[in-house]
């Protein structure tokens, strides 16, 4: 905690797993955005959306976290903590991964 502002000071460590965070954030968005068809299934529909509810939640929490923002209230910080933001960026990046080697 910083004296004269009161505030916490983020360790080293911390501020970058907030940067290797939002580059994932941002990578799988532009990915989302440019190449859609990774979020679908061999017939080409798309996934289920209870699956892309959850890519989405990982990819807002991703944002939220590797920008450093932390929410005052304990319930909006469990819904962006960096573990959810992990389990959606790694949904996503399975189904990126098999479309691009399958």
């Amino acid at each position: 905690m910083s004296p004269e502002t009161g505030l916490q000071v983020p360790s080293p460590t911390a501020s970058r797993w907030r940067t290797v965070t939002l580059v994932v954030a941002f990578a799988t968005m532009l990915l989302i955005t440019l190449l859609p068809r990774g979020l679908a299934d061999a017939s080409g529909r798309a996934l289920d959306h209870s699956v892309l509810m959850l890519i989405m939640w990982g990819l807002s929490a991703g944002f939220v976290y590797g920008i450093g923002f932390v929410p005052r209230l304990r319930l909006w910080r469990v819904v962006f903590s960096p573990l959810i933001a992990w389990a959606g960026l790694a949904t996503a990046l399975v189904f990126y991964v098999r479309y691009f080697l399958g």
